[in-house]
């Protein structure tokens, strides 16, 4: 759990009722911040508010589709108005989408886009004067799809990947006035969204256990401590950062085990100790030299 204290900031997280942002959010809150969730589901929003009860005065929760820049520049005006400053902006809010490029239709390219991408935008170009003002930071929430492609995830992938370069972007125009910007890019973590295909598919959980070097899937929890982290003055000289967090999923090129199969052949294969051996060997013929 984060020992981060935000006592006496104020902050605003998108996407903020549910999965990783639900996390963030409830931390912001037990570290003493002023918080303002932004989620398109009321229900989501009213079953959060009721899970944070004893915290009620700190939160303020707005039904906000972040697509629409209208609702977000009302928001953030509103909650500022009440706060008296912004130091913290979580841009989270995201939905998934299916299919190759040759399978999306317009819309659903658009809705990906409008959500993940301007939703970003619309929540941090809100965000920045106040950010300015107090020398505040952003925190984008981005993914490994970002970094590299998938499978039928087009639309996600290209949103995931403008996102990415926006927060680089970010960190350029306004690290000079004071504003960190950085993203923390997700791997496989068990949201609401990929929880139940879990639950229904064993194939799948093992999939992901044994291609993660981890062997697991992330919890919100664990996403929502590096989001505190690169929000807090504990990042103070990180900017424009990425942050894979995805079990050392991107680490590796997910090649099988060639080494230990049955068919590897063995004349590959080097004898245990035979260059450690062998550079001896050199070194012995090398005057001066050391193994």
């Amino acid at each position: 759990m984060s020992d981060a204290d935000f006592t006496g900031r104020a902050a605003i997280v998108s996407g903020g009722a549910s999965g990783i942002g639900a996390s963030v959010t409830r931390r912001l809150l037990e570290g003493g911040a002023q918080v303002a969730v932004l989620d398109y589901s009321a229900e989501n929003l009213a079953r959060f508010a009721a899970s944070v009860a004893q915290r009620a005065d700190q939160l303020l929760a707005v039904e906000v589709d972040v697509s629409d820049s209208a609702a977000v520049n009302a928001a953030v005006a509103d909650f500022t108005a009440q706060s008296g400053r912004l130091d913290i902006a979580v841009a989270n809010a995201g939905i998934g989408g299916v299919g190759g490029v040759a399978e999306l239709d317009d819309a659903s390219w658009r809705a990906v886009q409008s959500v993940v991408v301007d939703g970003v935008f619309h929540l941090c170009r809100a965000s920045l004067p106040h950010l300015v003002s107090t020398g505040g930071s952003i925190v984008t929430t981005s993914s490994i799809s970002g970094l590299g492609g998938d499978r039928r995830m087009a639309a996600y992938a290209a949103a995931k990947g403008a996102v990415i370069n926006l927060t680089r972007s970010m960190a350029v125009d306004y690290g000079r006035r004071g504003v960190r910007v950085n993203s923390v890019a997700p791997g496989p973590v068990a949201t609401p969204i990929l929880r139940p295909a879990l639950d229904r598919s064993t194939e799948l959980s093992e999939t992901y256990a044994q291609r993660i070097p981890l062997g697991r899937i992330a919890e919100p929890d664990e996403i929502a401590e590096v989001i505190l982290f690169l929000a807090s003055e504990r990042a103070s000289f990180i900017n424009g950062a990425v942050l894979p967090v995805d079990g050392g999923l991107t680490a590796w090129t997910a090649q099988p085990d060639i080494v230990g199969s049955a068919d590897f052949p063995e004349t590959f294969a080097v004898p245990a100790g035979t260059m450690l051996t062998d550079r001896a060997t050199e070194a012995a013929e090398v005057p001066g030299a050391t193994a």
